[in-house]
């Protein structure tokens, strides 16, 4: 019996209300599968129902009190609760100097014009050129040479005589795409992404199809200077002036480390209500290495690798 009380006061101090049935006994000591089921039910529907009338009721206090209502309360999230960073960019002098200086300084200040080289591994697969030839899409600019036998660094060197700006290279694992590199040219720095959950644009529901235009690139949430510098890179990779005619807006967000890349259309449906129409693909990328210079595995010197030992020890500490 006190076991029984020392488990129902932790499961109130949770926040779980232990819904009684008809003859008493709580939705945890019920034997039957479907009738416990249909408890939980009906008691999640309840707090359902408490739920809104509340958030109903708050909303009817804040405009009747209007500009004396007091602030809306923070909710606890974990992007909330992230421990303060040294590194963060807020219009710091020096991130300014180290940004004028620094190997995207030249697109930035428009003296050159992204030329994107997009290539697989050796022996690629069909969802990986699926993917290839939506990318080539996405990206103005950028052309598809087939990698054959050539390695890595004949690439680089093949791509810097020919006057591209970047290399874009898909690798594969079990004939799925698994991971991204960018590579800078001609100087660097070379970054592998982890890439996750993607979709392409057949398999997204009501997509549109894009035009030619130029688009918007929006970089979100890239808040550190390991940050910066990965947004930095994605921005080098577009046309700096877009063609706002086209409507077409890529978009990198950066949530707790993670990078969702998605394409959009505007829709304007009248003067004052705007949609969007998913154009695809979906991509999730994950920062693996940022290393300076261009591709080199063995003398190459790494600006930041991922550690798993030592980086996920507290989930609040984020890096981009």
């Amino acid at each position: 019996l006190s076991y029984y009380n020392e488990y129902k006061s932790y499961l109130s101090m949770s926040g779980v209300n232990i819904a009684k049935s008809y003859h008493g006994l709580s939705i945890q000591n019920r034997k039957c599968k479907i009738v416990k089921r249909q408890l939980f039910q009906k008691m999640k529907q309840e707090k359902s129902k408490e739920r809104t009338k509340r958030k109903k009721a708050d909303k009817e206090m804040r405009e009747f009190m209007g500009d004396e209502a007091p602030p809306k309360p923070v909710p606890h999230t974990t992007e909330s609760l992230r421990p303060d960073d040294e590194t963060f960019v807020q219009d710091d002098i020096e991130v300014m100097n180290d940004t004028a200086l620094d190997e995207f300084s030249s697109y930035f200040n428009r003296e050159n014009q992204p030329k994107v080289l997009i290539t697989t591994n050796k022996k690629s697969s069909l969802e990986t050129r699926k993917l290839l030839d939506e990318l080539v899409n996405v990206i103005p600019n950028s052309e598809y040479h087939k990698r054959g036998k050539v390695d890595m660094k004949d690439v680089v060197k093949q791509a810097t005589d020919n006057s591209f700006t970047d290399i874009v290279v898909i690798n594969e694992d079990m004939k799925k795409p698994n991971s991204i590199i960018i590579c800078h040219l001609p100087e660097g720095p070379t970054a592998t992404f982890r890439l996750t959950s993607v979709k392409l644009k057949k398999q997204i529901k009501r997509h549109g199809n894009a035009t030619s235009h130029k688009p918007e690139v929006i970089l979100n949430n890239f808040n550190t200077r390991l940050g910066h510098s990965v947004g930095r890179m994605f921005a080098s990779l577009f046309p700096y002036d877009p063609q706002f005619r086209g409507r077409n807006v890529v978009t990198f967000h950066n949530q707790r480390d993670f990078i969702f890349l998605r394409r959009h259309r505007y829709v304007f449906k009248n003067n004052k209500r705007v949609g969007l129409q998913e154009l695809g693909p979906r991509l999730t990328l994950k920062l693996r290495r940022l290393q300076k210079g261009t591709f080199d595995t063995q003398g190459g010197e790494y600006e930041w690798y991922y550690n798993h030992k030592q980086m996920d020890v507290n989930r609040r500490t984020f890096f981009l």
